[in-house]
């Protein structure tokens, strides 16, 4: 009994120490599972890691792309802006300036009838009343009154009207040309070109014949038609050299 107690006993220890060394066995096996599972996750995060900051570099590219180009738009706007406003500008200083020489031109005429001779006959005396009236003009007066004061679309109804109910009156042919010019005013290029076009067919030795064709440039010029307003500005020079529409051809030209 003796001796058997003390083999258990022995047995009892062998078998602990085998179960020590599997567990420590085991112990290093997981350590270094854990140790593999902690460089395989280290390596993930650094590739999400990685892939992030590429994504955020791309979408920080992608916004100073998108930035410069409206950065590009709004100086083409701006541009644009500007070179309108300055065409308008000039538009109306040109504008101003011709009303000022029509009135100058006009206004004696326009404020004292004809002298009736003496001793002239009744009809004669009717007459020049009639020719200092329609000199007068009270409605086309009126329809120069709207576009100087730069209220083209009621100047367009004026001015159109007068011509449609004084179709023999003198003054059609300039309300003719200031119908063109409202229209120009307006944007409305084409009824624009269309008007002072036949204005200069019709009519190529009147005074505002040269104008006409610069407004046609003008016109042509701001639909994009390049080609078509250079053309018309060399028309222009050659027709009328020596006029201060043709001196402003010039220029125009050179900015084409």
């Amino acid at each position: 009994m003796k001796r058997f107690a003390i083999g258990s006993l022995l047995v009892v220890s062998l078998a602990g120490c085998a179960t020590s060394s599997d567990l420590d066995a085991t112990r290093q096996q997981l350590d270094q599972v854990t140790q593999q599972a902690n460089r395989r996750l280290s390596d993930v995060e650094s590739k999400l890691s990685n892939d992030k900051l590429l994504d955020l570099v791309t979408e920080i590219d992608k916004l100073k792309a998108e930035v410069a180009h409206m950065r590009g738009q709004l100086e083409e706007q701006n541009y644009t802006v500007q070179t309108t406003q300055k065409r308008q500008n000039d538009l109306y200083n040109d504008l101003d300036s011709r009303l000022a020489k029509l009135e100058s031109a006009s206004a004696p005429l326009a404020r004292v009838a004809p002298p009736v001779p003496a001793g002239a006959s009744a009809p004669a005396a009717q007459t020049a009343a009639a020719a200092g009236a329609a000199q007068a003009s009270p409605d086309y007066d009126r329809a120069l009154n709207l576009l100087r004061n730069r209220d083209f679309a009621n100047a367009s109804v004026a001015l159109q009207r007068y011509i449609e109910q004084n179709p023999e009156s003198p003054q059609t042919l300039d309300a003719t040309y200031w119908l063109g010019v409202s229209h120009a005013a307006q944007r409305q290029y084409d009824a624009a070109i269309d008007i002072h076009r036949r204005f200069v067919e019709a009519h190529p030795e009147n005074p505002h014949a040269p104008d006409a064709m610069r407004n046609i440039a003008n016109c042509q010029r701001d639909l994009g038609q390049v080609d078509q307003a250079r053309a018309t500005l060399k028309r222009l020079i050659k027709l009328y050299p020596k006029t201060s529409a043709a001196i402003k051809a010039k220029e125009m030209l050179a900015h084409l």
